[in-house]
């Protein structure tokens, strides 16, 4: 990559960022504006504080005279506090805001992108995406953006208040101001990298980490656990080491700063010191009183306390634009645009058809077709083919989680459908919970004899908490029958018209073979509409209509 480009894509998450920041402009905007408010009570304290203790050292007044001074630097206080509870509010709201709609925005990008797309990507990898580095991007809304504008107005008063009163004391502070921004942008863009790859390395560690609890039992059939343990340790020990290199440059940047705002408020302190001794005679050190100059060195910590926060920040920044060089390389990958453009409406009395489709993937070409095909209510169509044949592709045309990329694929109004494969999609939580994935207001009576039809009944009674049983993911407490036919449950509760079906008896007993199979000619009987692919000789036998593929291409036949 040349140094054009890299600059590019570094300013790539910049303007990101820039541009959520633009759609929640007026809470920022009222972050910074309490911040302000709460510099400028400051100032007003320290102010006072100086004028009570000139009144009380040099003209010796009684104290009575300076309590007007201390009951208002009390107020100032309630207001700083306030304004600075203001600042952050806005800002955590801003923020929310701004991480609900990338959020959504994600999702809303995954839908498009459809399963198909998405196969390359680890299920870990996505879920940290979605949760971790959008989460990454609240410091730099919250708390990084407000601070960012206020590290230039809240000392620009500052150094208008001290001009006032000394420009030699102002002139110090001017020309240690540059310094420190400068280091700090030196070290954020090492960590800048470093969070880059930190969120890489998270990334990996969760698809890592998932792929041996799932093959939990692979590994101890093979003796291998110890072997995964010692693996999962060192991935967790490289994002541990990865970790606290982020936050030595973190530290670093503070140390920075520290050092420079401690050099140049020691100058002024010396210069303030000297002044009043009547050492220094250039300038306006001879006008120097205990009040100005008290109040010089009162307000000179506070000219770099701004720069302070920011720094206290900006790891922030750095964690939001490392986490966003992430999501833009999920957001810039472009959907299927035939898939997502709305299909055609397919000719009375159709539920969907192909009209010499094709469909192509990257790297391989052509996959499946020339097909066409006419899907009508009430048949059973069997998919018959070698492995590599394209049969789950044909289901996936059929489903519109792939689009032709010739030809034509044309949908009946209002279609919905019904998905059961091999290895069914069950998540961690009850029986109800998983029926409840196809017919989310689904009641408890339903779902029972949607379970009895699927074959369950006898384990359903079987159970003491029937409904209620808690499973583990993927299934973990079903058999693999149980579990296919649990699948099937939730296609009776879903009513969808076209029930797809890829190799629903793989992997299993003849006993659970036969009740799958009993349960998909009911589904039959019904009325609705299968297409099942399969090797499997008893859902030939419940076939309507046969269509083989070999290598994309067709041969069709009718087996009614």
């Amino acid at each position: 990559m040349s140094p054009a480009e890299k600059g590019g894509a570094g300013r790539a998450p910049r303007r990101w960022l820039a541009h959520r920041a633009r759609g929640e402009r007026r809470r920022l905007g009222l972050a910074v504006l309490a911040g302000l408010l709460a510099g400028i009570a400051t100032l007003g304290q320290l102010a006072l504080l100086a004028w009570a203790v000139s009144r009380l050292v040099v003209d010796r007044a009684p104290l009575a005279e300076a309590m007007p001074a201390l009951a208002g630097m009390a107020l100032l206080l309630v207001l700083r506090s306030l304004a600075q509870h203001a600042q952050e509010t806005l800002g955590q709201a801003a923020s929310l805001r701004i991480r609900r709609a990338v959020r959504g925005e994600l999702l809303d990008h995954l839908a498009r992108l459809g399963p198909v797309r998405l196969a390359s990507r680890h299920s870990a990898s996505l879920a940290s995406q979605l949760v971790e580095q959008v989460e990454a991007l609240d410091g730099y809304f919250a708390r990084f953006r407000p601070q960012l504008l206020l590290s230039v107005l809240n000392p620009l008063a500052v150094l208008l208040l001290v001009l006032w009163l000394d420009w030699l004391a102002a002139l110090f502070l001017l020309l240690a101001a540059p310094l420190i921004p400068l280091f700090m942008a030196l070290v954020g863009m090492g960590a800048e990298r470093l969070n880059r790859d930190q969120f890489a390395a998270v990334a990996r560690l969760s698809g890592h980490f998932i792929d041996r609890v799932r093959g939990i039992t692979t590994l101890q059939l093979f003796g291998r656990t110890a072997a995964a343990t010692g693996e999962v340790h060192a991935a967790a020990d490289d994002y541990r080491r990865r970790s606290m290199r982020t936050l030595r440059v973190a530290f670093l940047s503070s140390a920075v700063l520290e050092f420079f705002s401690a050099v140049a408020i020691a100058v002024v302190a010396i210069y303030v010191g000297f002044g009043l001794l009547g050492y220094i005679t250039y300038g306006p050190s001879p006008e120097l009183t205990l009040f100005s100059g008290l109040l010089v060195l009162l307000l000179a910590p506070e000219f770099f306390q701004p720069l302070r926060t920011l720094s206290q920040h900006y790891h922030d920044r750095a964690a939001a634009l490392g986490a966003t060089e992430g999501l833009l390389g999920l957001l810039e990958e472009t959907p299927d645009p035939v898939r997502v453009e709305a299909a055609p409406a397919a000719a009375p009395g159709a539920l969907v058809e192909l009209e010499a489709a094709c469909v192509s993937h990257p790297g391989r070409g052509r996959v499946l077709g020339p097909l066409s095909l006419r899907l009508v209510p009430g048949e059973v169509l069997v998919v018959t083919g070698p492995s590599g044949a394209g049969k789950s592709t044909l289901l996936q045309l059929l489903a519109g989680f792939a689009g032709p990329g010739e030809g034509e694929r044309r949908v009946a109004d209002g279609l919905t459908l019904a998905w059961m494969d091999q290895r069914p999609l069950l998540v961690q939580g009850t029986l109800a919970d998983n029926l409840r994935l196809a017919a989310p207001e689904a009641c408890p009576e339903r779902m029972r004899r949607a379970l009895l039809r699927a074959g369950l009944g006898e384990l359903l009674l079987q159970l003491p908490d029937e409904l209620e049983t808690p499973l583990g993911e993927r299934g973990v407490g079903l058999s693999g029958g149980q579990a296919q036919r649990l699948a099937l449950a939730r296609v009776f509760l879903s009513r969808a018209p076209l029930v797809l079906l890829d190799e629903p008896t793989a992997s299993l007993d003849a006993e659970s073979e036969a009740r799958v199979v009993e349960a998909l000619a009911e589904l039959a009987r019904e009325g609705r509409t299968l297409v099942i692919a399969t090797h499997h000789p008893a859902l030939m036998a419940l076939a309507t209509r046969h269509l083989a593929l070999d290598a994309g291409q067709t041969g069709e036949g009718n087996d009614a």
